[in-house]
């Protein structure tokens, strides 16, 4: 099958990205000039002050990829940190998934409650994810147990928490070490 068959094109033919000078002029600017030096690790599970938590005043809201499902939460964030279990890392196709726990009471589906589809591994909690786009979006049954487990990713701002804790450290993927980062490590789950 050739490649116009496929609607490619040869590489003399290849798409080229004009050049922007401004961002040239912007790239020019060595990128080590405000990094810390190689090898030594920046920690902070502390949020930035300048950022507000969510709550019912000011809400954040998150959805998948495909915007089917929206929802929004309205009180600050109890815990997050990372998940490096088999289930999460296959769930994600990385070496582990960053999660957030807010109380049921302060999580709301604003859209797209017909699109959640749901999976049980035999051990371990559901997983809810759009039936359209794939996202994954909460762990648990964010309609009735007492804490949702949000996808970090899935916000559309700055939650106002950081990561502070790697649970299933054991199970890590042996191509993504765990970093040295100071966050607190548990063997197997955290306990909730």
């Amino acid at each position: 099958m050739g490649a116009s068959s496929v609607g490619l094109r040869s590489a003399a033919h290849a798409w080229r990205h004009p050049i922007d000078p401004r961002r040239v002029r912007a790239l020019s600017t060595p990128l080590h000039a405000a990094a810390e030096p190689f090898g030594r690790a920046i920690v902070s599970s502390i949020a930035p002050t300048d950022i507000s938590p969510p709550s019912p005043t000011e809400p954040l809201q998150g959805g998948c990829l495909c915007g089917a499902v929206r929802f929004e939460i309205t009180a600050p964030f109890l815990s997050a940190g990372y998940c490096h279990c088999t289930h999460c890392q296959r769930r994600t196709g990385t070496g582990s998934s960053a999660n957030g726990r807010v109380p049921q009471e302060g999580f709301r589906l604003l859209a797209g409650e017909q699109q959640l589809r749901s999976f049980k591994p035999p051990e371990g909690v559901p997983k809810l994810f759009c039936a359209t786009c794939g996202s994954a979006l909460f762990s648990g049954d964010p309609f009735a147990d007492r804490e949702v487990a949000v996808r970090l990713g899935t916000l559309d701002r700055d939650p106002g928490i950081r990561p502070q804790h790697r649970q299933f450290v054991d199970s890590a993927a042996p191509w993504e070490p765990v970093p040295d980062d100071g966050l607190a490590r548990h063997p197997r789950s955290r306990g909730f």
